[in-house]
């Protein structure tokens, strides 16, 4: 009896460890992949590394870049500006090329994998450009020695690289977000509850990255070392290259699902071409539906019918003439579309307004990574817990979250105007040397670091969380894209306001709100200004955020309508 009782343990704990995942990921022979042997946080905290690393290795380039082109290419200070503005859009108008691929065609750990690749490329050929050509005479490039003169190889060479690794990281970064996320299976409750702290931590290795680059490199860099600073970045992308291949046979996986842009096109253009057609008042059960199987979205989960943009529900509807195609097996998808085909749409048009929302946010955004890492912290280990204790509920939702760091970012900007109201008051401004000098201390303004900080946390990881659970699983990758181009995007809004105040508030030959010397200024008016925009934007939010309705998947019924309501509480 006791070794048949051993027999069946043994069994039923061999059926455990072949468990497959119940969300559709397969392994890397594209297998269903097995819960024990694959995913969590085994293969999460490689792709944290990878990250950190990554993180570190672009910023170690991207933080004085300024700085390089002003001291060592000898341009202007404008045109240096300019060039790098160039190249940071240039970072993110990738961010959606690397997406369209991954969803499309490659997948995700391809993806990653190629545009990692092309990422140490453009490192290397920097850091040999810095050492052979560009650094020349040694040593120069600090704050004394200024560089000498440069061939047009050298220059073209540097540019090469430069835009090398705007095109690596760019393809990249949507992409590791989202297949490190699908290592954990959400439709399992404890590797759910995983998943959403794994965006914390992902976001939490990108500050320390960038925390050490703006440090550490900033400082050799700074002292005219920009070989040794750029050699730094290259190796240690290389060594998130090898720790991310190094993982591959432990990662889960989503089959790409074809090109998004056709399917899109194909509902707009089959709901146009049946407007004529009279819709039964409930005619739910006549849409059309595919088994996930025979769909076209490969490996997707189905995506069922929901309310609104009704519309759209005709490029589903199943006409006589649908019927007739359907018998002769000539079935059109630019004419009938199945139902999960058409709630991807609508999906994407309920994300854009919220999306919209997170724009004027990064106008007011500034990174501050080590306020950021101690409020990743404060949070998951201490502010999340006491709500969920407290309310009994499984914690604030991603909108919820994104709504307080907007409410924080108004207090954030009000608390830096009035600082610099009370600054203003103890200006020297009789000292025309002494732009923006003060006697008042300095550390009147770490409240409002703070509080970005604070704002930052539960903005950008909400953010994060909020798009890749919310996007259809043919487009995860293009919802972390979403997020890195409403910061693009934020920049430019940005760099447009500034430029509207400064026209406007120079007239008749007024030295504006924001002078070369701020003393002559009012930086504070600038503040206020952005406190009563970020105050519009979170008006405008609330409304949107009541409005959208979360994505619902087949076999999620009742934790949808679960999240649904949270929403409206919003």
């Amino acid at each position: 009896m006791a070794c048949l009782e051993v027999f069946k343990e043994e069994k039923i704990k061999e059926g455990e460890d072949q468990e497959c995942t119940l969300d559709g990921t397969v392994d890397w022979h594209g297998r269903p992949a097995i819960r024990a042997k694959s995913g969590q946080w085994a293969a999460g905290i490689i792709i944290l590394l990878n990250q950190g690393l990554a993180t570190l290795a672009f910023f170690g380039v991207g933080v004085n870049l300024v700085l390089f082109l002003t001291r060592v290419l000898q341009q202007s200070n404008a045109d240096a500006a300019n060039n790098v503005s160039k190249w940071t859009g240039t970072v993110y108008i990738f961010s959606l090329v690397g997406a369209f691929l991954s969803d499309s065609y490659w997948g995700r750990y391809k993806t990653c994998a190629i545009f990692q690749v092309i990422f140490v490329i453009g490192l290397v050929i920097l850091s040999l450009a810095s050492y052979l050509f560009l650094n020349r005479p040694k040593g120069c490039g600090d704050e004394l020695t200024p560089c000498g003169s440069h061939s047009s190889m050298a220059v073209s060479l540097f540019y090469l690289s430069i835009y090398l690794i705007a095109l690596g990281n760019g393809g990249y970064q949507p992409n590791i977000a989202t297949f490190g996320a699908d290592q954990f299976d959400e439709d399992d409750p404890r590797e759910g509850y995983s998943k959403v702290a794994f965006f914390s931590y992902f976001y939490l290795a990108l500050n320390l990255g960038s925390l050490f680059s703006n440090t550490i490199l900033g400082y050799f860099e700074d002292e005219g070392m920009w070989a040794l600073g750029f050699w730094v970045s290259a190796g240690s992308a290389i060594a998130a290259l090898v720790l991310f291949l190094g993982g591959t046979a432990r990662y889960r996986h989503f089959k790409p699902s074809g090109n998004p842009l056709s399917r899109f096109c194909q509902v707009i253009v089959a709901a146009i071409k049946k407007n004529g057609v009279e819709m039964p008042p409930d005619g739910e059960e006549e849409l059309y539906n595919l088994d996930t199987k025979d769909s076209s979205m490969n490996g997707s989960r189905q995506i069922l019918h929901t309310d609104g943009f009704k519309f759209l529900d005709r490029a589903a509807f199943i006409s006589s003439r649908d019927v007739d195609d359907q018998k002769r097996g000539c079935g059109n998808p630019w004419r009938l579309c199945p139902i999960t085909q058409v709630e991807e749409v609508k999906c994407i048009l309920r994300l854009l307004p919220i999306w919209l929302c997170t724009i004027i946010y990064s106008v007011v955004f500034t990174q501050m990574a080590s306020i950021v890492a101690l409020f990743i912290f404060l949070y998951r280990r201490v502010l999340d817990p006491l709500v969920k204790q407290s309310t009994g509920l499984k914690g604030l939702t991603e909108l919820q979250r994104m709504g307080v760091g907007l409410v924080i970012a108004i207090v954030a900007m009000v608390s830096a105007g009035l600082v610099e109201c009370y600054r203003l008051r103890y200006a020297r401004k009789d000292c025309t040397h002494c732009e923006g000098s003060s006697s008042l201390s300095i550390f009147w303004q770490a409240p409002q670091y703070a509080l970005i900080g604070a704002s930052e946390v539960f903005m950008y990881v909400g953010q994060l969380e909020f798009f890749n659970a919310q996007t259809p699983d043919g487009l995860k990758s293009f919802g972390s894209a979403l997020c890195m181009t409403s910061i693009w995007l934020g920049n430019y809004v940005s760099s447009l306001l500034v430029t509207m105040v400064m026209k406007i508030s120079t007239e008749d030959h007024m030295p504006g709100w924001i002078p070369g010397n701020l003393n002559r200024g009012h930086l504070d008016w600038f503040y206020f200004l952005l406190a009563a925009l970020t105050a519009i934007d979170l008006s405008v939010y609330v409304a949107c955020a009541r409005w959208y309705r979360c994505i619902k998947l087949e076999g999620k019924c009742e934790e949808i309508h679960d999240q649904e309501e949270s929403f409206i509480r919003v």
